[in-house]
């Protein structure tokens, strides 16, 4: 595996569960445009069945 395959990886290092919010993925955006130069990423999920949001955080490896 070459050095730029190991940086580009993703650890998932939290996710959390909670109720549907219309306007959360304007906070990710928010939150991942200031947090990528640190290393950490962050991805919303929606879960169709429960209709639950799952937000996970990762860390740039």
């Amino acid at each position: 595996m070459s050095q730029d395959e190991k940086e580009n990886k993703l650890e998932l290092i939290a996710t959390k569960g909670f109720s549907e919010y219309d306007e959360m993925y304007m906070v990710v955006d928010f939150l991942n445009k200031y947090l990528k130069e640190k290393g950490i990423i962050l991805g919303l999920v929606k879960d169709k069945q429960s209709n639950r949001l799952n937000i996970n955080i990762y860390e740039f490896c």
